[in-house]
């Protein structure tokens, strides 16, 4: 199935690489380009695509914005953000607009191939410098970030004591990008027991998505 993306940076060089590089991957389509947030919203409704790969800082409508609008009104378009910011008010500002993945600039053609395949099936995915800033959220300070051992379920029961320990463990894994799978392999459950958590661990935080999920953790 060939996946429909639309292209918004404010930058024609960075946006005219992007069309370019996409292009040349097999199950991609790029459907239209925008160069800021207002028209992104209004690419949305004209090319219908199923992701958006949204930078953040651009004049007018931002990126957070747009997103915020694009998630509201067309919850089935998945939005990749892919900026050159990775700091924690940028992560969080995405993920509460409902981005379902972040990447920064540096990504090459198969990781930002590989991230719209995920957000576009419905995971979250982030690449390794969000992934160890969310760790080191995780576990309550940077320690995480240089190889400390996580004691990040412990901190998710003090903070979230509506969840049971095994809810904990599947959250701190949503958090870190992990897949179903993964999450099944690494807590030698079952598919289907991973994703009944993950509904559980919706419900009880009040959230749709896995990037909300992540969002109401970054909180």
């Amino acid at each position: 199935m060939t996946i429909r993306v639309l292209v918004v940076d404010d930058q024609a060089i960075v946006r005219d690489g992007l069309v370019t590089v996409l292009s040349l991957v097999p199950d991609l389509e790029v459907v239209g380009e925008a160069s800021d947030g207002a028209d992104a919203i209004a690419a949305v409704e004209r090319e219908a695509p199923d992701v958006v790969l949204m930078d953040l800082r651009m004049p007018g409508v931002d990126g957070p914005t747009a997103t915020a609008r694009i998630t509201a009104t067309h919850p089935q378009v998945a939005v990749l953000v892919l900026t050159t910011y990775a700091d924690d008010e940028s992560i969080v500002a995405a993920l509460r607009a409902g981005a379902r993945g972040y990447l920064t600039k540096d990504a090459g053609r198969t990781e930002i191939a590989t991230a719209i395949r995920a957000v576009a099936s419905g995971q979250s995915t982030f690449d390794a410098t969000v992934g160890a800033r969310l760790v080191a959220q995780l576990a309550g300070g940077a320690a995480a970030a240089h190889g400390a051992v996580s004691e990040a379920p412990a901190g998710l029961r003090t903070r979230f004591p509506e969840l049971t320990p095994r809810e904990a463990d599947v959250l701190e894994r949503i958090a870190e990008g992990r897949s179903n799978p993964e999450i099944a392999a690494e807590l030698f459950l079952t598919v289907p027991t991973v994703k009944s958590y993950v509904n559980q661990v919706f419900t009880k935080l009040g959230v749709r998505t896995r990037a909300e999920a992540v969002a109401v953790v970054l909180r």
